[in-house]
């Protein structure tokens, strides 16, 4: 079929003007032109378009604009692997996230059983750092960042880290390794410190599964329309 750039943005769900920047930064192929002058499109543009759609919910516009002009620039094998490479990232995310969210359980079990603290019982910032094996620049810089809370008596006295302040360091860690940025980690922390309720920090989390999940629903439909767009590229070149 042959459609009108009008014809195109009613069958794809975009409008006209959309439909003309997806062309003109390369989102789509490019349109056949008519004598005079104006834009004919075929079913490959409903295709790329639709992808598009699914594509952008999936990885983000911008990942989804870059893909969609590579797709149409790389050898066949190579397109292939780009697809292939945009699923294995989101298992990742997955995996990472669900790491998290049980090292949290871990955290918040722990919480709920240990001993009351007793005066004089924290961690320098070496000593807590050896224990998560995690940096002490990251401490600081989360620190810096207002996701933790050391104990300090002064500006330029040695930090300490009661056992509140270990375990909010363990969740912004769990966090972290969740994929979650300094934002998100910032707005649960602050959730957290006003709640007083770790729980926050779960949702959070479980939420960020319940995205991925959606996420990745939104790749495996757009998967069929990159294929389909990605071969007939290649039939073109034949």
């Amino acid at each position: 079929m042959r459609y009108t750039t009008q014809r195109l943005a009613a069958v794809a769900g975009y409008s006209v003007q959309q439909v003309r920047d997806l062309e003109r930064i390369g989102v789509i192929p490019p349109a056949r032109r008519q004598p005079n002058g104006y834009r004919e499109f075929a079913d490959i543009h409903v295709i790329a378009l639709r992808a598009y759609r699914q594509l952008a919910i999936a990885v983000g516009p911008v990942l989804a604009r870059a893909t969609m002009r590579g797709l149409r620039s790389a050898e066949h094998g190579e397109a292939m692997a780009r697809i292939i490479a945009l699923h294995v990232e989101l298992a990742r995310d997955h995996d990472n996230t669900t790491a998290a969210l049980h090292a949290l359980d871990g955290i918040l079990t722990e919480s709920a059983h240990e001993a009351a603290p007793v005066s004089g019982d924290v961690m320098s910032i070496g000593e807590l750092s050896d224990a998560l094996g995690v940096h002490s620049s990251t401490l600081r810089f989360w620190e810096h960042e207002g996701l933790i809370a050391p104990l300090r008596d002064a500006p330029r006295a040695a930090r300490r880290y009661p056992p509140d302040a270990v375990r909010d360091v363990r969740i912004v860690a769990a966090l972290r390794a969740g994929g979650y940025r300094i934002p998100d980690v910032r707005r649960v922390m602050t959730s957290l410190r006003l709640l007083g309720d770790p729980a926050d920090a779960r949702v959070a989390l479980r939420g960020r599964l319940q995205s991925i999940a959606a996420r990745s629903a939104a790749l495996l439909r757009a998967g069929t329309d990159l294929v389909d767009m990605v071969d007939s590229g290649a039939r073109a070149t034949e």
